[in-house]
């Protein structure tokens, strides 16, 4: 399981790091043809996170219902995202894995209810939902890409 964590703590910096020359102004930006911006998918990979391990398990997530809500699946960027909030992201990329590595370590998911994801992959362990997140963020990966290109 480390590993798996390894390799999304790698994806996550790669993220941060093409796109650390941006502007607050393009972090925001919603590009024509897209339903959101770079701010929006960044702190959407939190706060799925957030809801694929600890909210489907029944478990409480340690970030903020405020945050979850404003990222999770179906929402868009309503306001725009100041630095700060930025900042607060960005360390939440990885503050989120280290504590979701020392939950699993804990044994906090002696159980993990079944479901199948919209893109029909079945989950029915916490370690089917960590090896899901290398896919979401993939997804999300790409879409952080094409719009860093047009912003």
């Amino acid at each position: 399981m480390n590993d798996q964590l390894e390799k999304i703590r790698k994806t996550r910096s790669f993220l941060l790091e093409i796109i650390k020359e941006l502007s607050v102004e393009q972090l925001n930006k919603v590009p024509t043809g897209f339903n959101n911006n770079i701010v929006w998918n960044l702190g959407h990979m939190v706060a799925a996170q957030q809801g694929i391990c600890y909210i489907r398990a029944g478990l409480t997530p340690w970030a903020d219902e405020a945050f979850i809500n404003a990222y999770k699946p179906g929402t868009k960027p309503d306001r725009e995202v100041s630095i700060e909030q930025i900042e607060k992201i960005k360390e939440h990329f990885f503050t989120s894995l280290d504590l979701l590595e020392k939950d699993y370590e804990k044994g906090l998911w002696p159980v993990y209810p079944a479901w199948t994801t919209r893109s029909g992959i079945e989950i029915k362990s916490i370690d089917d939902a960590i090896e899901f997140l290398h896919y979401h963020e993939g997804l999300h990966s790409g879409y952080i890409m094409a719009m860093r290109k047009i912003v």
